[in-house]
């Protein structure tokens, strides 16, 4: 700036032989837009991010931010709620219950910090079982742990590492076959060496995680893995359900390290994780970006961004805030510079004198920073997004706690009914028939007449939620088909080939409902980013949990 600033000068008074325009010239040429209106758009766009609960640790965090190309999302306790429970203890041999099998995996994993080991000891504790101390307890990142317990060897860890080169018995083949179709988290635990049994777990995806990676897309991320260190059906299944382009499952710390050395090698990545072992992966992005709200220390040390908000979403947010600060930048920087040099220009032409250069050469500075202190704002589509009442938000979510664990009974239903005898079946029947009419249809129906005429006068636009009206006439018109072929069924029960008929349409119901109950919920949560299910509160509220992939 300063040798073409001083070449300007000496070129006007060459050519003009008049000092003045030198001087003018000399007066009016301002750095500042470079000097202080980028730093000032930086500064801002930290501070916007902090009060949103985001914290930079540095104006090139930002600004590498911004320009993120690939996103490694690591899956338990970012992806996920990361405080998964216990769903069921599953025994493989006769001389080991299942107590005896939750009571000493969870003695070992008092030692853990793991949050399916935290999960193994709540449960263990909420059944009244009573824990011994563990010896000898060694933890291996992404396998296991292992140790004594009462004098017995005891391990509990992935399928992977605790079956190893052993030959699988019956019990424990027929077991992962049979999980591969509902692809549940689990552990495997063996006693003084033997395969003794597996503990099943439920960890519910985030309400905001599809929203998120849909967002992320629209901001220009182009490319989105999920790393986990789970088994391939667990992993895929999460990540057919939250559209991501890549599964990593598993994964390793290791190999977490070697897969963003890969993608660094295409574009800027970021990466983002709560556990300790994904520390490794934080330091080796371009970007790392730790869930510090619960997640481990050595994860939000390692880090270049902290959400200190257990919320997803506040990644969008983290990238959108640094892009507009860059954008803000370098706006400040074109228009600074912009009109200096169109000043130098006036200015060599003898247009401005040198007292007027002083006065213009100021003015430009104020217009550069204040520029740049619109990154301090939220901009005008974040103020006009539409948003729920805190009593319509907080309706709609008690209502669906209500109902959503009772969907549940007709896939049992529809499992086991070719196993009951008639009559037995016949008054599962009628409580499921219960349920559709007298709870399903009525919340339906309210949500079809008061809550969706509410949500479309937000959404705006020609009847926006027409899709889900569709999805409301179909579950009217399947509870009344099997509402009628109960109607019809002979009072001693259903026949063989009304179980047929009846599983077809449970089975139906049951998937149609878990869907439409999950749309709305990502429709409620794009309207109220405070909207989190009640079983999502308590399970926040249950104590803080370290995860581990």
């Amino acid at each position: 700036f300063v040798p073409a600033t001083l070449a300007v000068a000496g070129i006007a008074w060459a050519a003009s032989g008049d000092p003045m325009r030198a001087l003018a010239v000399l007066v009016v040429a301002t750095p500042c837009p470079l000097l202080l209106a980028v730093p000032v758009a930086i500064v801002s766009g930290v501070s916007r991010a902090a009060r949103r609960g985001i914290v930079f640790r540095g104006g090139s965090a930002l600004e590498t931010l911004a320009r993120t190309e690939n996103l490694v999302i690591d899956k338990t306790g970012t992806l996920t709620v990361g405080r998964p429970t216990v769903r069921t203890v599953v025994s493989f041999d006769q001389g080991h219950g299942e107590e005896e099998i939750l009571h000493l995996a969870a003695s070992l994993d008092q030692t853990s910090t793991h949050v399916l080991a935290r999960a193994i000891v709540t449960a263990a504790r909420d059944r009244g079982l009573g824990l011994s101390y563990p010896a000898d307890a060694e933890e291996i990142p992404g396998a296991g742990i292992a140790g004594l317990v009462e004098g017995r060897t005891v391990a509990v860890g992935s399928p992977r590492w605790i079956v190893g080169d052993e030959v699988e018995p019956p019990a424990v083949t027929e077991f992962r076959r049979r999980l591969r179709r509902v692809a549940p988290v689990n552990t495997f635990v063996s006693i003084d060496g033997a395969i003794a049994g597996a503990i099943t777990f439920d960890d519910i995806i985030r309400p905001d995680a599809a929203l998120t990676v849909r967002a992320l897309r629209r901001l220009g991320v182009g490319h989105v893995v999920m790393a986990t260190g789970d088994h391939p059906v667990v992993a895929n299944s999460v990540g057919f359900a939250i559209d991501v382009d890549t599964v990593l499952a598993e994964c390793t710390p290791e190999a977490k390290v070697e897969a963003l050395h890969e993608l660094r090698s295409r574009g800027i990545t970021t990466m983002v994780g709560d556990g300790i072992n994904d520390a490794p992966a934080l330091a080796t992005a371009d970007v790392g970006v730790a869930m510090g709200a619960r997640g481990a220390t050595a994860s939000s040390e390692a880090a270049d961004v902290v959400l200190m908000v257990d919320r997803l979403q506040r990644l969008v947010d983290a990238i959108a805030i640094a892009q507009r600060s860059r954008r803000i930048a370098l706006q400040s920087v074109l228009i600074g510079m912009g009109l200096s040099v169109a000043a130098m220009g006036g200015a060599a032409l003898g247009l401005i004198v040198p007292i007027a250069g002083a006065i213009l050469q100021e003015a430009i500075d104020v217009v550069a920073i204040a520029n740049s202190l619109r990154a301090l704002g939220d901009g005008v589509s974040a103020r006009s997004r539409p948003r729920l009442s805190p009593e319509l938000s907080e309706r709609l979510r008690t209502e669906h706690e209500v109902l959503l664990p009772k969907l549940d009974s007709l896939r049992s239903a529809a499992d086991e009914l070719d196993e009951m005898d008639p009559h037995e079946a016949a008054a599962e029947l009628e409580q499921i028939r219960s349920l559709l009419v007298d709870e399903i249809l009525p919340h339906e129906t309210e949500d079809e007449r008061q809550i969706y005429p509410q949500l479309a006068s937000l959404l705006g636009g020609d009847d926006p939620l027409a899709a889900m009206s569709r999805t409301h006439r179909e579950i009217f018109h399947q509870v009344d088909l099997f509402n009628r072929l109960l109607t019809e069924m002979a009072h001693q029960g259903p026949e063989p080939g009304d179980v047929r008929d009846l599983r077809r349409l449970l089975y139906g119901l049951h998937a149609v409902l878990r869907l439409h109950f999950a749309q709305e919920e990502v429709l409620y949560f794009s309207l109220d980013e405070d909207y989190v299910p009640h079983r999502l509160v308590r399970q926040a509220s249950s104590g803080e949990l370290v995860s581990r992939p």
